[in-house]
This record gives C-alpha cells, structure tokens and sequence, in this order.
C-alpha cells in the first residue's frame, strides 16, 4: 500500500521511533558535502594518469548517470521518505527479497568503507606525527563518530554541516584560483593556455574506460542525503532540493576540477598520483603549503565519509529490522537514535581495519572485492524501482509526485542501459573483473537468503 506521507509530517511507519532533529541547513549541506568525497581528492588521480584529459569525458559521462539515479531516487523518496531509501522503495516494487539484498549489500559497503576511510584519515595523521600507531588513530575516529551517531542526530547534522561548509570552501577556492591561473591573472603564474591539452586520449580508448570506471566509484555517497531526509523536518522539502541542486554540484564540482587539473597539469605528471592532482595542480601555482593544506582537506573529507557512513549504515540496518529482515535487537530505538544499529555498524567497520592488518592479502582483498560493484547493483534496484512505481504513484497518488524523473520512462532506460555498459567494461578490465565477480556473488546469497526468507514469511501470515 502506498505511504500516506504528506510534508511535514513523520515519513512512515518504519520511521516513526526516530527523531526528527535534522534541520534544512542540515540537508543542504549534507547533499552539498557529499558530493565532495575522499574518492574526488585522492582517487582522481589514478584516472588522470590513465585517460589523460579524457579524464573529463569520463567524469562528464559518470555525472550524467548519477544524475539521473539521483532523480530517479528523489522521486521516490520525496514520495515515500523512509530511512530506508532504496532499499525501501526497492522492497515497496520489486518484492521484500530485493529490499532485503539491496540494503544488506549496502550495509556492508558503508561499514568497509568506514574502515577504509578510517585507515586513510590514520595515514594522514601519522605523516604529521610520525611513530604515532595507525590503529590506535582509526580507534579514535571510531570512538568519536560512534559517539556522535549515538547521541541526537542533530550532532550528526552538526558535523557534516561543518564538514561540508570546509570541504565546499576548499574546492571553491581550488576552482576560483585555478580558473584566474588559466586566464592568465594570478600573480605570479603564466597561463598554460591548452598545451597539455593536445594529447587529449594518450592512452587511446583503454584509457578512458578505465579514467570512466574510476570515476563512477568516485561519486559513491550521495544516496546518504535521501536516508538522512527522513529524520529531518521536512523530508519532502528536503530531499526536493537536495535532487535538484544535484546537477550543478556535479558539473561544478567534478567535472569542473578535472577541466582545471588536466589544464594545469601535464597528466603524465608523476606528482598526480604520488601527490594527488589537487595538490599537484596548487604545487604547479607556486602557492607555498599546499601540500599540507590539502592534506587537512582530505583529512577533512574521510572524517566527514566516516560520519556519514556510519549514519547511513545504521539508519539502512534499522529500516531492515523494522521491516522485519534482520535481528530485532539493531531496531532498538533510544533518544530517538538506533543505538544497537551504530554500535553494531561501527563494531563491523573497526573489524574491517583489523583485518587490513591481520589478513591484507587474502581476507581483507576478499571483502574489497566484494563490495566493488555494489553501488551498481543499488543503481540498478533504483532504476527498476522507479519504473514501477511511478505508474503506481500516477494511478494512484499523483500529488505525491513532488519531483519527476525527466523524461519517463525513456531516460530510465537510457541510465539502465549505461549501468549494463559500466557492467560490460568491468567484465572487460582484469582487476575490475575480480571485483564484479564477488560481488556478485555475494548478491546471488544476498537474493537467495532475502526470496528464501520472503517465502517463510508468506507461509507465516497465510
């Protein structure tokens, strides 16, 4: 039955024990910050030194699927907010099975990806304080975001509103002096004009599919603005705006940095991958501390990934209990808060970071492989979601309808097309091909566990 939301009001019956403390600054700059990730400042560069400044094309093609995914999930979620997201609006059309393998997929990538992110932040800290143990940093991080995830959410909004406000500040201003170094009118620096722009595909079309592949795992992160909706005051509002804003933060902020990068320069610069291409870019400007400048940035941005992981993990884990598909003691709610569901969510993000150290070659490669396409399989839940249940809402609640995919349904098809192709070209790709592998089959488990539970449950109410 379709949820009888209207704005303003609690979002559905799986929400209604958490707190409504997110206000719309809250949302604004979650959906701003988390376009902004670890993945865009770090990851970037092994793109460039593949597809060379092709490199934009690849972040132009990537940002035109997210974009679409993000309208497709906006459409849904402003209809029907749930904690849940995708993983709801995936149960609500395709079968309880699906939601149950789209968020338990999910939830495990958010929690290695709490680990990951943890490690990073760790390698940052000990390169300032050398002699300084990476585990006991990672604990400490852990131990702060758990803290901040178990109290109100509010103090959750707080630290991604002022991570957020530092990350956008930072690539501002990257953006605002590259741009006056190209025209020529930063003090002190000669305009490159396009002369390590000629190359364009130096690595032919490899190199683009691989520059393409890196940049689609790079925009991982922005479905937590639509999980985070449903806890704020006006999820419908908020997640109206957060979606449509999507398009210009991308183009800004993603493919604008590459187009200022790669013009900037040579892609073939060591200093791109060994530095990352931020701080390669500010060091090709002469600005003096760049390199620790942008060190804080990035510290900054896997703190902020870190807090928002472990948010979304529980809040998706929650949903999940609450519609009866995992153990009940994780939809236990306090103060408004899934405490059990954090605790649990940052237990198995901390047991990631042990496993990078006790087992790097074969168990923790495992578990990094088998979270590698997830966000595919997600963007493909949504895609298929949407399809179905935009008719149901036109038939039967079309005033529910507060953002429409463009163009129905032919550009959902067109982004159901495109993930098919990222899939062909990570079949293509030997150290992708790894990766879809375990992946799926821990989806083929996921589905199978979820159908087999499904069908129990029917037996039950019969």
């Amino acid at each position: 039955m379709p949820s009888s939301t209207t704005p303003g009001t609690p979002p559905s019956a799986d929400d209604v024990s958490l707190s409504h403390g997110l206000k719309q600054r809250h949302l604004s700059m979650i959906a701003l910050g988390g376009v902004i990730g670890a993945g865009l400042f770090v990851g970037s560069g092994a793109g460039i030194a593949a597809a060379g400044p092709s490199i934009v094309v690849a972040y132009a093609l990537s940002g035109a699927l997210v974009m679409l995914v993000m309208r497709m999930l906006g459409e849904m979620s402003a209809a029907y907010p749930s904690s849940g997201s995708f993983s709801a609006h995936a149960e609500r059309a395709i079968g309880p099975w699906a939601g149950f393998t789209a968020g338990w997929s999910f939830w495990v990538l958010l929690c290695t990806a709490v680990g990951l992110e943890g490690i990073g932040a760790a390698k940052i800290v000990t390169g300032w304080l050398p002699g300084t143990p990476e585990w006991a940093w990672v604990a400490l991080f852990m131990v702060v975001f758990c803290a901040t995830n178990l109290a109100a959410v509010k103090n959750f909004g707080e630290f991604e509103f002022w991570f957020a406000a530092l990350k956008v500040g930072a690539i501002t201003l990257f953006l605002v002096l590259g741009v006056l170094a190209i025209l020529g009118v930063l003090p002190g620096t000669d305009s490159p004009g396009a002369s390590h722009l000629t190359d364009f595909l130096p690595n032919g079309g490899e190199g683009l599919v691989i520059g393409l592949l890196a940049s689609v795992f790079a925009y991982g992160g922005l479905e937590t603005v639509t999980i985070a909706a449903a806890e704020s005051e006006n999820p419908v509002k908020g997640v109206a705006s957060a979606v449509r804003t999507a398009m210009w933060r991308i183009a800004l902020f993603y493919i604008g940095s590459m187009a200022v990068i790669v013009t900037l320069v040579p892609w073939d610069s060591e200093a791109v991958v060994e530095k990352g291409p931020y701080v390669a870019a500010l060091d090709e400007l002469g600005i003096p501390g760049a390199g620790q400048l942008m060190n804080v940035v990035v510290l900054v941005a896997l703190l902020s990934a870190m807090n928002a992981n472990v948010y979304g993990a529980s809040r998706i884990a929650y949903s999940l209990v609450e519609r009866g598909q995992g153990p009940k003691g994780l939809g236990r709610v306090s103060g408004g808060v899934p405490r059990i569901a954090v605790l649990a969510s940052s237990v198995f993000g901390f047991a990631c970071v042990l496993l990078s150290y006790w087992r790097p070659n074969d168990v923790f490669a495992w578990l990094l492989n088998m979270i590698g396409a997830v966000i595919l399989v997600v963007w493909i839940f949504i895609a298929v979601s949407q399809l179905r249940l935009r008719r149901r809402l036109e038939r039967e609640a079309p005033e529910k309808l507060a953002v429409r995919m463009w163009a129905f349904p032919w550009l959902t098809w067109v982004a159901l097309a495109g993930m098919a192709a990222v899939f062909v070209l990570m079949a293509r790709e030997p150290d992708t091909r790894v990766q879809l592998y375990s992946t799926g089959g821990m989806i083929l488990v996921l589905a199978v566990a979820g159908y087999a539970w499904q069908r129990v449950r029917a037996r039950h109410q019969v």
